[in-house]
């Protein structure tokens, strides 16, 4: 979800990146059982939250996108005839529909590219950097630096009388619409999925500044955008004959806030191999659970 390019994150990756290039560690997690998902072509588009940045194994560093990204555990599980992943960390639903560049500048093609009316199965997770996540997480972080205990953050983006973060949200339902009209138009037959995100932080209380660098009073104000965007996502996927895949409800204390063998999601400094305020293995793992509950249920 979060764009790494932006000079905020961009340091934390360099440093996380260095951690894990130190350690040199692969988390394992034991595969999900078999489930009765399509098992024709699968194809996965997303943005960072689904490529899984600085997860080992990278396998592409354009997009930081992880073999071990829940795309490649649910391929596996449901035995994909083939497999296309073609999510990308910093994509926006424009790279989806017309295609962007990469973390190394490099050129790619529109996501939607890769599906078919061959494919059997095509899961979305997008909406995050179109409501520019990155920039929220680096000035709320910054703000809380002055007002740890007040809300900074919900001040500036509610000032006024306005919340311009709802406002983005409202303003995406457009732009994920065309995105599932499109992929419906390219794959007439396929059965097409869309998750949500993860919680970042805390379901409830008022988070764990300096740890998480959200103000006290700014947690619950986020945590409400969150539920917001996550409320729009599934309304959409809804209105468009599309499968929502609630991936934030087992993720409930699993938060950035939570120990390191907990977490599902990285602080701003990764103690698990990812990228800040990015899903780790486990909460890779943790999604692919849950699509391929909901695809059996």
């Amino acid at each position: 979800m979060i764009r790494p390019r932006l000079p905020f994150v961009r340091t934390a990756l360099r440093t996380a990146a260095l951690a894990a290039a130190t350690a040199g560690m692969l988390l394992t997690f034991a595969q999900p059982a078999s489930a009765a998902v399509p098992s024709g072509r699968y194809v996965a588009l997303g943005d960072s939250f689904t490529a899984g940045p600085l997860i080992p194994t990278q396998t592409d560093l354009n997009c930081l996108r992880s073999n071990r990204n829940y795309p490649s555990l649910v391929a596996a599980s449901a035995r994909s005839s083939s497999f296309a992943d073609v999510s990308c960390s910093g994509a926006t639903t424009n790279d989806i529909l017309y295609g962007g560049s990469g973390q190394l500048g490099i050129q790619l093609p529109p996501q939607l590219n890769a599906v078919n009316s061959s494919t059997a199965l095509v899961t979305v997770q997008i909406g995050g950097n179109d409501i520019g996540f990155s920039s929220i997480i680096s000035t709320c972080a910054e703000d809380s630096l002055s007002s740890p205990f007040g809300s900074p953050c919900k001040n500036r983006y509610t000032a006024g009388g306005t919340d311009q973060l709802r406002a983005r949200i409202d303003a995406t339902v457009p732009k994920v619409t065309t995105v599932l009209q499109s992929v419906r138009a390219a794959a007439p037959n396929a059965r097409v999925v869309v998750l949500g995100y993860p919680a970042i932080l805390p379901d409830s209380g008022y988070g764990c500044w300096p740890k998480v660098p959200i103000a006290y009073q700014d947690v619950p104000y986020l945590r409400g955008v969150q539920k917001s965007l996550n409320t729009m996502l599934a309304n959409t996927t809804a209105a468009n004959n599309a499968t929502y895949v609630d991936v934030y409800t087992p993720s409930i204390g699993r938060d950035a806030c939570k120990s390191k063998s907990t977490r599902w999601v990285e602080g701003l400094i990764p103690e698990n191999s990812a990228a800040p305020f990015h899903p780790n293995a486990a909460g890779e793992q943790g999604m692919a659970n849950a699509v391929l509950a909901t695809l059996n249920s």
